[in-house]
């Protein structure tokens, strides 16, 4: 599919180039049933207020119950968000999304005595029901980890108006969605062939990527403009959010938002912070990046804007998407026949969401529901970093294949922490195939060069941004403002430190913090960097032992969240509780500049 200057609307994009929407709902009044069958299911469900310890039995119908309601309240949400993300302006989906949010809201609030009422159950009793009831067994890691939380969990009613204000709590990140998503606009500028194009999210990435240097200053300078005319607004947004993040935080009577975030996966505290420690002990290594890349791009000044374009100027990747199909699963093959077949079906079954189209929602991402196949978002436009966000995407994709099939459903969406793992794992067996099927010098150091900028992007890149989130969440805990000045010298001053000497940090870029929108997830993004680093060490063993390693792996796809994700991990061979997989990770970094330097004499 060709870039066309004007994207085209979502009516006009054939039918074989859009997820299949309807094996979730094949109508939206199908969709409103459900909505109202939830709505009709509640009230059966607060009958169990007050008589959760009167039985084993009573306690299991309950936990079945709520299981079926909130099923079916994840496959509305999915389908009435997916539908708003196709086109984010269409009033319609926009009403759906807004319904949805608020049923979410609505159940949350309605089921928010279950956890206080389960913690007034004596241990002792625990034990007697599971004893007396063979089918509660399966809740029993669910309820050993509520125990583990009860210094955290309120009364009743405290809990009730915690979850009344979720509603209100999501407003700033609503807010910047839309905004990012529907109404910012960005300038037109020449491409380099001298036609205008508008500036998009999605084309974004490849202006940077341009070999045309004044192409990559203008589609910079047209961003970071853009953003900086709202930079008040955009500051109160990111504020109001960051406070939202300390009100639950205190009310949950935790020591930090940190803490808070990472505790619901039983994430120590130490994992975040050795994170940012073992990449500052390795900042060198992103120091002497900077310089090769100065020095093979022949710059006497490198800027912002020269940190994506290829390192090798004569060697340009355009793929087709059909054609990145086969190069993914080819990439994929070390995985066993059971996981191509999965990736077949993906492809061959309608999946993938694939084109930019006017108003679609930026970026990628994987998602879908309980009883459905997965779904993928894409905006695909034909460049190597593409090819890598399908195999990305995919490792989500049957990540949640894999643990929707072995799992029920009370354990089948796993943490945060290791939904990475997956997907960055693909992303290295994928480089490897293709520097191992390539003989050309310089395919190889452009394959190198794309691998070296997904270890800065992913491993140092999410670590920056980790580290300012726990600056600026530290500043709000400490009573001090999130200016917009305040946030732009830190992030300034981050850049830094990060990206050293060699290069020119414009003023443009003190802006980043106002367009990432992970930021309003809070303490999300330094699990990219932990799992990119648990990633690469799971696809040594897969590439070097072979069919053992890929057992452990696929049980590993397939545990859910049936256990910690650390526990997990250590399963699979990754213990994330030391800096050592970063530390792995820093070195294959090195060895790639090493031969990237070698191949460019």
């Amino acid at each position: 599919m060709a870039q066309n200057n004007s994207l085209p609307k979502r009516n006009e994009v054939d039918q074989k180039f859009t997820w299949a929407i309807e094996d979730l709902y094949a109508s939206d009044e199908l969709w409103m049933k459900e909505y109202e069958k939830i709505k009709e299911m509640l009230p059966r469900a607060m009958e169990y207020q007050g008589r959760l310890s009167k039985s084993g039995d009573i306690l299991l119908s309950f936990l079945q119950l709520t299981d079926e309601i909130n099923k079916l309240l994840e496959r509305i949400y999915v389908y009435a968000n997916q539908r708003c993300h196709e086109d984010t302006a269409n009033a319609t989906y926009q009403d759906l999304s807004n319904k949805a949010n608020a049923l979410s809201i609505q159940v949350s609030s309605a089921l928010a005595f279950a956890t206080p009422e389960i913690l007034t159950i004596p241990e002792e009793m625990f034990s007697q029901f599971l004893h007396e009831n063979e089918d509660l067994k399966c809740y029993d890691f669910y309820l050993k980890d509520i125990l583990r939380l009860k210094p955290h969990i309120l009364s009743g009613e405290m809990e009730e108006l915690l979850a009344d204000a979720g509603e209100m709590a999501e407003s700033s990140g609503n807010i910047f969605s839309m905004f990012n998503n529907a109404d910012i606009k960005f300038p037109e500028i020449q491409d380099e062939s001298g036609e205008n194009v508008r500036i998009t999210h999605g084309r974004y990435g490849q202006l940077l990527e341009c070999n045309d240097r004044r192409v990559r200053k203008e589609a910079f300078e047209g961003v970071y403009a853009t953003y900086a005319s709202y930079r008040n607004t955009l500051a109160a947004a990111f504020s109001a959010n960051v406070k939202q993040e300390v009100f639950f935080s205190k009310a949950r009577k935790y020591s930090s938002t940190l803490e808070r975030a990472l505790d619901s996966a039983n994430i120590p505290t130490e994992v975040y912070t050795n994170l940012i420690t073992a990449v500052h002990e390795n900042i060198g290594l992103m120091h002497r990046y900077v310089t090769v890349r100065k020095k093979l791009l022949g710059l006497d000044e490198l800027h912002m804007y020269d940190l994506y374009t290829p390192l090798v100027a004569d060697v340009k990747m355009d793929v087709p998407f059909d054609e990145a199909k086969s190069i993914v699963a080819k990439g994929l093959e070390p995985l066993g026949e059971d996981y191509q077949r999965i990736l077949t079906e993906g492809y061959n079954h309608r999946w993938i969401d694939i084109y930019e189209n006017e108003n679609k929602r930026s970026g990628a991402y994987s998602w879908g529901a309980y009883g459905t196949h997965p779904y993928v978002l894409l905006n695909y436009n034909e460049t190597l970093n593409n090819v890598f966000t399908l195999a990305h995407e995919m490792g989500h994709a049957i990540h949640s294949y894999y643990s929707d099939k072995a799992q029920p459903y009370i354990y089948a969406g796993y943490k945060i922490f290791v939904a990475e793992v997956a997907s960055t794992c693909n992303e290295s067996l994928l480089i490897d195939y293709m520097l191992k099927t390539t003989d050309d010098k310089k395919k190889k150091a452009y394959l190198i060069n794309h691998f070296l900028e997904k270890f800065k992007g992913t491993l140092f890149r999410q670590a920056m941004f980790a580290e300012f989130e726990m600056i600026t969440h530290k500043m709000v805990e400490d009573g001090e403002s999130l200016t917009s000045d305040a946030l732009c010298k830190i992030y300034h001053d981050l850049n830094v430190t990060y990206f050293g000497n060699d290069i020119v940090i414009d003023p443009e870029i003190d802006m980043e913090w106002s367009r990432i929108p992970h930021f309003y997830n809070a303490f999300y993004v330094y699990q990219y960097a932990t799992g990119y680093s648990a990633a690469i060490a799971l696809s040594r063993r897969i590439l070097s032992e072979g069919t053992p390693a890929v057992e452990d792996y696929i049980r590993f796809l397939s545990g859910g969240s049936s256990n910690y994700p650390i526990e997990l991990l250590k399963s699979a061979g990754v213990d994330m509780s030391t800096k050592e997989p970063v530390k792995q990770a820093m070195q294959l970094f090195s060895e790639l500049l090493d031969q990237m330097e070698e191949l460019m004499k």
